[in-house]
Formats: structure tokens, C-alpha cells, sequence
């Protein structure tokens, strides 16, 4: 892989690894609980971790991982706060909607999303959100479990190399949603998240995919849990 290249996997759900200028980042870890994920918590390396929100399938191996490897975890301040104190996570960095912070690899802003948060053992969550990382020759875009929201016309203002959005519906976008997301958000890419883990949010992400082929000049790539590609 080249160094300008970004290569992401799925590790089912809404649980992502980027991998970049030798740094190796998760999205939302959930492993060990999961039914779809290729490989247990203990197998995966990660520098920096980013926390969308507090709900368990989104969190549930965090601590676990950025203890074991030391990573940074990045997440909305009272989660961040929550690691620290209730995690013994070494590494934490507090945000909020809207805030941005330079990281070895680019620059990540959190974004807004509408959606709930709360942590596993009933604690507040914060506001949930999304990313928008901004690498040196790409930009990505994790929406995060949301609904959809007329705010995202202007992320797309950033100019997506890729926007990773969820499909689900039930406690986020349905196929419909995250379609009309992707003529808003204009990204090159689009891959669908937070699908096909449990039967309340099955989804057939290839018609989804052909939607998207018809609709928009987005190119759609789905893979399967454990299955990357490069940006």
C-alpha cells in the first residue's frame, strides 16, 4: 500500500479499521459481543480509536484495546472522561460538536448526528456524532449511527473520498435515508455500515448498492466482515 493510500476493513456492524501512513485506527470497536466479526478483540492493533457514542455495540471493546496497545481514544468529552476514570484508559482525547484535533495521521473534526447515547452501565453518553478525517490526499466521512439530517449537504461541501453511512434502519438510516444521503454528501465512495448483525436490522446491501449505481455517481463498495479496500 502506498503511503497516500488509505486502506479500510469492515469488521461487521459499525466497527472499522483505517490503516494510513502506518497508523493503524478503529472505529466504534465491538468484537468479542459481535456475531459478525471476524476476529476477537485481543487480535486487533490500533493506535488511535474513535468513539462515535456510548452504546454497547459502538464501545464495548475500547477500553480493552487502547489498554492492551496504549492507543489514543478520541471521543465526546463525558465519554472520554468515562474511559479515564471508570477504564483506567491512559490515553483520551475529549471533544465536542463541531471541534477538530490534529492527529499524527490528518485532521478529525466531530460531526453532528442524530441519534441517543448511552454508556453500558447507564451513564450519560454526550451527544453522539460522526467523523469527518481528513487525511493528506483523502477525505472520509463516518456518519455514526444517525438519521438522516440536511446538514449533511454541507459536509459534503469537504469533498468525500468516501462516506461510510449506516443502512439498517430500525435505530438508524434505512436503505431510503442513506440513499438520499449519498446524493447529498456527493462522495466518490459509499459503503454501507451497521447492517446484517442481528434480524431487526437485515439488509440486502447489494440492492442497496444498485440503488446507488442508479441514483448517483457514487461508487458503491460493499464487502463482507473481515474484507478491505483502498481508498
Amino acid at each position: 500500500m502506498a503511503a497516500s493510500e488509505a486502506k479500510l476493513t469492515w469488521f461487521g456492524h459499525a466497527c472499522w479499521g483505517l490503516e494510513t501512513q502506518g497508523h493503524r485506527v478503529l472505529v466504534d470497536p465491538f468484537f468479542d459481543e459481535s456475531p459478525v466479526a471476524p476476529v476477537k478483540a485481543a487480535d486487533v492493533e490500533a493506535d488511535f480509536i474513535l468513539i462515535t457514542h456510548g452504546h454497547f455495540d459502538h464501545i464495548a471493546d475500547a477500553a480493552p484495546i487502547a489498554n492492551r496497545t496504549g492507543a489514543t481514544v478520541v471521543a465526546v468529552f463525558e465519554i472520554a472522561q468515562w474511559l479515564a476514570r471508570k477504564h483506567s484508559v491512559a490515553h483520551t482525547i475529549g471533544m465536542n460538536l463541531g471541534g477538530g484535533v490534529d492527529l499524527p495521521f490528518g485532521r478529525v473534526k466531530m460531526t453532528l448526528a442524530f441519534h441517543s447515547s448511552e454508556l453500558p452501565d447507564g451513564s450519560y453518553g454526550g451527544s453522539p456524532a460522526g467523523y469527518l478525517i481528513r487525511l493528506p490526499n483523502r477525505t472520509i466521512y463516518f456518519a455514526g449511527d444517525t438519521g438522516l439530517f440536511s446538514d449533511m449537504r454541507g459536509i459534503g461541501d469537504e469533498g468525500l473520498d468516501l462516506a461510510v453511512l449506516p443502512i439498517g434502519d430500525l435505530f438508524t438510516m434505512g436503505p431510503d435515508d442513506a440513499l438520499r444521503a449519498t446524493e447529498w454528501l456527493r462522495p466518490k465512495q459509499v459503503a454501507p455500515s451497521h447492517y446484517n448483525t442481528w434480524p431487526p436490522i437485515a439488509q440486502d446491501a447489494a440492492a442497496w448498492a444498485d440503488r446507488v449505481r442508479r441514483s448517483t455517481a457514487a461508487v458503491p463498495k460493499v464487502v463482507e466482515p473481515g474484507q478491505s479496500f483502498t481508498l
